[in-house]
């Protein structure tokens, strides 16, 4: 049971953004003072990756948990509007599947973090995206 009327939970979700999320600008920020100058959500590439690199043909993407479906065939699916939630979240699954077979088919190095993770393991997600250019450059 949700804890939030219709109309309560209907403005939560819309006013989540798909752009600029916090995740995003604490990578960003730490992509910047590393010196990595980036393009953001760059319409030119395919699945407008958050980050491009285009020089390098790196795209890195930060998903969201719950829309992207983290270990979404074992958590617990919302109670309310199951089957809206339940196609919205395999056909983000299916779409960034086939995103990341476009862009790795064209050359492309693709990186995908979940946001949590952005916090929790960012030297670790900085050391991987420095890897893959320091693969690019040899």
């Amino acid at each position: 049971m949700d804890v939030h009327t219709t109309e309560q939970r209907s403005k939560n979700m819309a006013a989540i953004k798909a752009t600029g999320t916090k995740p995003e600008i604490f990578l960003a920020k730490k992509l910047w003072a590393l010196g990595y100058r980036y393009r953001k959500n760059n319409k030119t590439v395919f699945g407008k990756p958050d980050f491009t690199f285009k020089k390098y043909k790196i795209a890195i993407f930060i998903d969201s948990e719950f829309f992207h479906g983290k270990n979404f065939y074992t958590k617990k699916k919302p109670a309310t509007n199951t089957e809206f939630w339940e196609r919205k979240i395999l056909g983000n699954i299916e779409r960034d599947r086939k995103v990341n077979e476009f862009l790795i088919n064209d050359g492309w190095v693709v990186l995908r973090f979940w946001a949590k993770d952005v916090y929790n393991r960012t030297m670790e997600i900085l050391s991987e995206i420095e890897t893959c250019f320091k693969d690019k450059l040899s």
